[in-house]
């Protein structure tokens, strides 16, 4: 603990400065959910501005479980995560609790609450972060938290795990571009998620290599599902001009662009060419082997559950930032246009 002006910054100094009692102190410092929003928000302030650190440390983790948190998990995606972290957890003997936010990509209010409750060892979060209120909260309690996927920018005091979606974008154009292709659609995630925008970065990169301009009428958002790639590629193949490839943020969406082509009555390779991202076990088996690009998922996954035991064991991590490589895999689902 840090002094303050007039001395000590002990729990009785928080409490008479804030106005409140040293229980209520204590109950915000122990993660009791019985504390008014407002005075927990006004003695988390305080206490952060007298730098007031707890005596006592948390003993290295050894058992006990971890709380995995997804923005949402109705995909394949999600479950090579959860198989990526439990091939780290399982042999620790670490539990997982697994919770979702509906989409969202940031914890309501009482969720801090709900998880001190819970004491885990520490929180994984998938393709969502923390408000600064509950960072504080967990920092406070010792409990660490990582990044997985991230949704933003992040501090570099955050420990993250994710993977160079910039390149991925830029590998994926270059290969369409190689095979021929000068009218290349692109379909990413939600606009707001920094992966969903630097893949498309990367594709906007690679026309700019060859000279070309990115037509905005060409550059699609949504969701990560099917039903997303299925809307675009309709909206997209019925154009006057339609492109001759089409560039998908996951192979959910790349799937859902081939059902399009198909009631349209295009085939895939031969009349577009389509490439995804993930590499999820379902694109090398659907009907046409899908090309993707592969973000190794599980090993993100598994990188960023290693990084959270070490942190709940009080072990240093190396690094706060770790981004994995990124790879095209050819398949069947990619071909030179039919002008070529």
């Amino acid at each position: 603990m840090t002094e303050s002006e007039s001395g000590p910054a002990t729990i009785a100094v928080i409490a008479d400065e804030v106005g409140v009692s040293a229980a209520t102190v204590s109950k915000v410092l122990n993660g009791r959910a019985d504390v008014a929003a407002r005075t927990r928000a006004r003695v988390e302030e305080s206490l952060e501005r007298h730098g007031y650190r707890r005596r006592s440390r948390r003993l290295p983790a050894v058992t006990g479980h971890i709380d995995l948190v997804f923005h949402e998990f109705d995909s394949a995606w999600a479950m090579e995560v959860i198989q990526g972290v439990e091939a780290v957890t399982a042999p620790a003997r670490v539990e997982l609790v697994v919770s979702q936010l509906g989409g969202k990509h940031r914890p309501p209010p009482h969720w801090a609450d709900d998880v001190l409750g819970r004491s885990p060892l520490g929180v994984l979060l998938v393709l969502c972060s923390l408000t600064d209120t509950q960072r504080r909260q967990l920092e406070r309690q010792r409990i660490p938290f990582v990044v997985l996927d991230t949704d933003s920018a992040t501090a570099a005091s955050v420990p993250t795990v994710g993977s160079n979606n910039f390149n991925g974008g830029l590998l994926a154009t270059r290969h369409l571009l190689e095979l021929g292709h000068r009218r290349i659609a692109v379909i990413s995630g939600p606009q707001d998620v920094l992966c969903s925008r630097a893949r498309v970065a990367g594709y906007r990169s690679a026309l700019d290599e060859t000279g070309l301009p990115a037509d905005p009428e060409l550059v699609r958002y949504g969701l990560f599902t099917g039903h997303t790639g299925y809307q675009h590629g309709l909206e997209l193949l019925d154009r006057p001009d339609p492109p001759t490839a089409i560039f998908a943020g996951s192979d959910m969406q790349a799937m859902g662009v081939i059902r399009a082509a198909r009631k349209l009555g295009l085939q895939v390779p031969a009349d577009l060419s389509v490439v995804g991202y993930d590499n999820v076990p379902m694109a090398a088996w659907s009907a046409t082997a899908l090309t993707t690009v592969d973000q190794h998922v599980q090993t993100m996954a598994g990188t960023a559950a290693r990084m959270l035991l070490d942190l709940a064991q009080g072990v240093p991590v190396p690094m706060t930032r770790i981004d994995l490589v990124t790879e095209l895999v050819v398949r069947e689902s990619t071909a030179p246009p039919r002008s070529s």
